[in-house]
């Protein structure tokens, strides 16, 4: 619940300013998000599951972002797009933590009836 209350404070947050990213950081900023993305759907799906942990969910959010925006870098100097990569792992957990959490709230609403 805790992520999902940061996950909506920082998109509030992020619509009340207008900042503009030049588009040489795009890649870097597209994976930064997707691996922050990453942490909240699974940071849902762990306190659906009763496991939740906030220095895990922390050191994924923060750790995750730099290592993917890191790889990105590293990519673009080697002209290589690495962050082609990250976006697929990224986007695919992000796909499998979604369905674990709609299965939960289906059981969970079945278990209600």
């Amino acid at each position: 619940m805790i992520a999902f209350v940061g996950l909506l404070l920082g998109i509030l947050i992020g619509l009340i300013p207008e900042v503009n990213i030049p588009t040489q950081f795009s890649p870097y900023m597209s994976v930064a998000i997707l691996a922050c993305l990453d942490s909240v759907f699974g940071a849902i799906r762990s306190s659906m599951s009763n496991n939740f942990h906030a220095n895990i969910f922390i050191s994924g959010f923060f750790g995750n972002a730099a290592l993917a925006a890191a790889l990105a870098y590293l990519g673009d100097k080697l002209g290589i797009p690495i962050y082609m990569a990250a976006v697929i792992v990224f986007g695919g957990r992000i796909f499998d933590n979604f369905a674990i959490i709609r299965r939960l709230l289906i059981e969970k609403a079945k278990s209600h009836d």
